[in-house]
């Protein structure tokens, strides 16, 4: 079985070795885009089974695009981990009070990052 990842990133280079570290599982199908925005367009076609998404981002930042896809989706949106250099445990509760599944410290290690993944699809 296949599971679809979205990984939202405005940087290309991060975004470039995400998508590489993820398919390095074979049974990731992964998507990246740069925006908020464009993932919110992405997820109504796409149905991803998690998403991975950047807490600083321009236009639209993170938590926006989070409070976005649950106005947009209720229970039916994908999990959602965030990506992010702010491990403040207050930073950390803020994002789980959102609702979010987890955090993924950036910068992630490659080797790591599908199996950080997988541990939140099971």
């Amino acid at each position: 079985m296949t599971d679809r990842i979205l990984y939202v990133d405005d940087e290309d280079d991060i975004r470039e070795v995400a998508v590489m570290s993820l398919e390095l599982d074979p049974a990731f199908e992964v998507k990246a885009c740069s925006s908020g925005a464009e993932a919110l367009e992405i997820i109504r076609d796409w149905k991803p089974d998690l998403i991975l998404l950047d807490v600083m981002m321009p236009g639209m930042d993170g938590p926006t695009t989070f409070r976005h896809l649950i106005a947009e989706h209720g229970a039916s949106a994908p999990p959602v981990l965030f990506c992010t250099a702010r491990l403040q445990a207050s930073d950390i509760q803020s994002y789980l009070a959102l609702g979010a599944k987890g955090v993924v410290s950036k910068p992630f290690d490659p080797m790591t990052l599908s199996q950080q993944v997988r541990s939140h699809l099971e």
